[in-house]
């Protein structure tokens, strides 16, 4: 493991202490779903974590304020693309399943959502 991927398992773990849970850490190859107008300048910057299903591993992620509900919003992207972009909020990406956050400039909430495996 390179030092950038161990830097990135140790903010990713630090981020499961602070919420107080286990990490459920990604494979290069898991499916991501993003949402298709998603601008990394964008704040605040949204994720929640569905359980898996299909081909994905549960991650979708947003841009802005408001979350599209076109049923063909998100388009699908390799976690190792993700990665590769070194995008500040990939730290948030080994949360489990129910899990959320909202990023932005100085403001980062953490939550658990019981909603998200009813859905």
């Amino acid at each position: 493991m390179d030092s950038s991927n161990q830097n990135l398992v140790e903010l990713q773990r630090a981020i499961c202490e602070r919420a107080k849970t286990t990490p459920a850490y990604l494979l290069p190859v898991d499916r991501i779903g993003i949402g298709r107008d998603f601008d990394p300048a964008g704040k605040p910057i949204n994720g929640l974590r569905h359980p898996a299903h299909g081909n994905m591993c549960g991650w979708y992620i947003w841009s802005g304020e408001m979350l599209s509900e076109d049923s063909d919003y998100f388009n699908v992207i390799c976690y190792e693309h993700i990665v590769a972009n070194a995008w500040d909020w990939v730290q948030y990406l080994a949360l489990p399943e129910g899990w959320r956050f909202l990023a932005a400039p100085g403001y980062e909430d953490i939550w658990f959502d019981q909603a998200l495996f009813e859905i």
